[in-house]
C-alpha cells in the first residue's frame, strides 16, 4: 500500500552571500505586511486616514516581538537559564521561540501608544486589523514547518507531516509521521478570518468587537490544536499552559462580546480627530 505523506523543507535557511534568509522571519515579514495591508484597507473603509495603519504598525511591530519573546522566555525559562544554558540565547529570536500571547500583548501596547500619538480610536484600529492578525499568522506558521518544530502526535493519515529523525523528540524516534498542527493552525486562522469579514459584512462589528472576535475563534482553535502538540512545554495541572491562556482570553473576549452587543460607541466609525461622517463602503476582501 503506497503510504503518502507531507515532505518537510530540507533547509529552513538560505545563504544571499554572507547574509542568512531564514524561513522564519521571511514569513513573520511577509505576514506583516500583508496584516498591515489589509487592516489599511478596512481601516479607510471606515473612513480613516490613509496611511495610518502602517505609521501604527511602526509602533505595534517591535513592541510585538520584544512581548512575543518575553512570553516565551518567561514560560520557558529552563531554556535559557540553569546549569548548561546560556542567557545570551535569549536575544537569538532568529532561533525561534515567539509566544503568541506576547506578541499580541506587546503589539497592542505599541497600538495604543500609537493610537494616543495620532489621536485615533484604539478600538478602531484593533477591528480593522483582526482579520489580518489571523492571516499573518497563518502565514507566520510557515515558519514552523522549515524548521519541522511544534508538530503534533505521531499520525499514519495521509497528511502526516515528514519530520527527519534529528527533529524527533526523545520517545519518538521511530516514528517518521506526525500530524501537520503547522497547517491546522493555518487553515483554522484564515477560516476564522474570513469568517470575522463575513460577519462584519452583515453586522458591523465596532468597538473593539471584531477584535474581541479574533480572540475568541484564535483561541478556540488553539485549544484542541495545542492537545495535538507534542513539543516539551510547561504544564498545569493536566493542560499545557498555552492551552490555560487560551481558556483565559476567550473568556475575557467573549465577555467584552456579549456585554458590549448593545453599546454603540461615540463617533462609529470614526477617527478620533475626524468629525467626517464614515464612509459607507465595507470592505469583503
Amino acid at each position: 500500500m503506497l503510504h503518502t505523506f507531507i515532505p518537510s523543507p530540507s533547509q529552513g535557511v538560505w545563504h544571499l552571500g554572507p547574509l542568512p534568509l531564514r524561513a522564519y522571519a521571511l514569513g513573520i515579514i511577509i505576514g506583516a505586511l500583508v496584516a498591515i495591508w489589509i487592516g489599511e484597507r478596512r481601516f479607510q473603509a471606515r473612513g480613516g486616514r490613509a496611511g495610518l495603519i502602517g505609521d501604527v504598525a511602526i509602533w505595534a511591530i517591535p513592541f510585538g516581538i520584544v512581548g512575543a519573546r518575553v512570553y516565551h522566555v518567561a514560560t520557558d525559562p529552563e531554556l535559557y537559564f540553569g546549569d548548561g544554558r546560556h542567557v545570551v540565547d535569549v536575544l537569538k529570536v532568529w532561533q525561534g521561540g515567539l509566544g503568541i500571547w506576547g506578541a499580541v500583548a506587546g503589539g497592542a501596547l505599541g497600538a495604543y501608544i500609537a493610537c494616543r500619538r495620532y489621536d485615533v480610536s484604539f478600538a478602531m484600529v484593533a477591528d480593522a486589523l483582526a482579520p489580518g492578525l489571523l492571516v499573518a499568522q497563518a502565514i507566520g506558521r510557515l515558519g514552523n514547518y522549515f524548521n519541522q518544530e511544534l508538530f503534533g502526535r505521531p499520525t499514519t493519515k495521509p497528511w502526516g507531516l515528514e519530520i527527519d529523525r534529528v527533529h524527533r523528540p526523545s520517545g519518538y524516534e521511530q516514528f517518521a509521521t506526525f500530524h501537520p498542527t503547522f497547517l491546522y493552525e493555518l487553515l483554522w486562522n484564515l477560516a476564522a478570518a474570513a469568517l470575522i469579514i463575513a460577519i462584519d459584512r452583515k453586522v458591523r462589528l465596532t468597538g473593539g468587537r471584531a477584535f474581541a472576535l479574533y480572540a475568541m475563534l484564535y483561541t478556540a482553535g488553539r485549544v484542541w490544536i495545542e492537545s495535538l502538540r507534542i513539543d516539551t512545554v510547561n504544564h498545569i495541572g493536566p493542560f499545557r499552559l498555552n492551552v490555560w491562556t487560551s481558556i483565559i482570553v476567550f473568556l475575557v473576549a467573549a465577555a467584552f462580546f456579549v456585554l458590549t452587543r448593545n453599546r454603540q460607541p461615540a463617533g462609529v466609525d470614526e477617527p478620533a480627530d475626524s468629525g467626517d461622517n464614515a464612509k459607507d463602503q465595507r470592505l469583503g476582501s
